[in-house]
């Protein structure tokens, strides 16, 4: 199995959404804590769902487990907290979630987990998919950019 990730920031629609057509994304899996925030022309909630569906049939999904706490996602915005500071904490949350058993791999087969981020360095959609693939097997990470 693949899990994809991708952020929409310095990206045109055009290279997102072809992006995700051309690795076959059948879902996209919102990760972020505000999903209706406007970072970019077509990435709110509802206009997500709809240009997804209309584009490429792919199913949109918001999946607030995988989500930073608004505080953890806060100090780290306001330097706060350091990068390495907030990976130990949101690891430390999804672990207390147990995201690995509340999600099925069947939802993430050929799915994608959607960030603002432009790249998964610093971005919590590549250490979800890493726990996941720690906890499931056969998993592989693909990060669209």
């Amino acid at each position: 199995m693949i899990i994809h990730t991708i952020g929409f920031t310095q990206k045109s629609a055009e290279k997102f959404f072809g992006s995700l057509l051309a690795a076959g994304v059948k879902r996209v899996i919102d990760t972020r804590l505000h999903s209706t925030s406007q970072l970019s022309g077509f990435a709110k909630q509802d206009d997500l769902r709809f240009f997804l569906g209309k584009i490429g049939a792919i199913d949109y999904q918001h999946e607030p487990l995988l989500a930073p706490t608004p505080d953890i996602l806060d100090r780290y915005k306001k330097k706060a907290i350091t990068w390495n500071q907030y990976e130990d904490a949101y690891l430390q949350l999804i672990r207390e979630r147990r995201i690995e058993g509340k999600l099925s791999p069947e939802t993430l087969e050929d799915a994608c987990l959607l960030c603002s981020e432009a790249q998964p360095h610093h971005c919590h959609r590549r250490l979800a998919a890493e726990y996941l693939r720690d906890h499931w097997r056969d998993v592989q990470i693909h990060h669209i950019t």
